[in-house]
């Protein structure tokens, strides 16, 4: 489970009389006042964190990225893992054209890439690739 969901939970002891007291201030409400205030939370949390309070709730709980607003967008209901980047071709000049090569290691003598940059993703890179929600 999130390492926040657990700490939450074993935090449950000091949540439990703040959601006593939060109860108690809704007792003279009337049903349409507290479908005004359900709906406005629901609409302030897909407007602040894109996902309803129940898809936080279920996020939190398996560490998923998952919200209604990827589905209205034609998504997956949750984010899926991105795999790993494939491993870029090495590409050096020739007189014409620039040539491509899947193993820079056969070549007779080294050669410099046409595009000279990083092969591999940084630490923070893959870290945003494979984080998990909330982070």
């Amino acid at each position: 489970m999130n390492e926040r969901f657990t700490l939450l939970l074993q935090n449950a002891g000091m949540v439990r009389p703040l959601f006593a007291l939060l109860l108690l201030t809704g007792c003279g409400a009337t049903p349409e006042q507290l479908l005004t205030g359900v709906a406005g939370g629901g609409i302030a949390s897909i407007a602040i964190i894109h996902r309803s309070p129940f898809d936080a709730l279920y996020s939190l709980a398996t560490g998923r990225d998952c919200s209604v607003v990827r589905l209205e967008r034609g998504e997956t209901y949750c984010r899926s893992e991105e795999p790993p980047p494939e491993v870029p071709r090495f590409c050096t000049r020739s007189l014409a054209a620039v040539d491509c090569w899947s193993e820079p290691s056969k070549l007779p003598a080294p050669q410099r890439q046409v595009a000279d940059g990083p092969h591999v993703l940084t630490e923070q890179q893959e870290a945003d690739r494979i984080r998990r929600w909330p982070e």
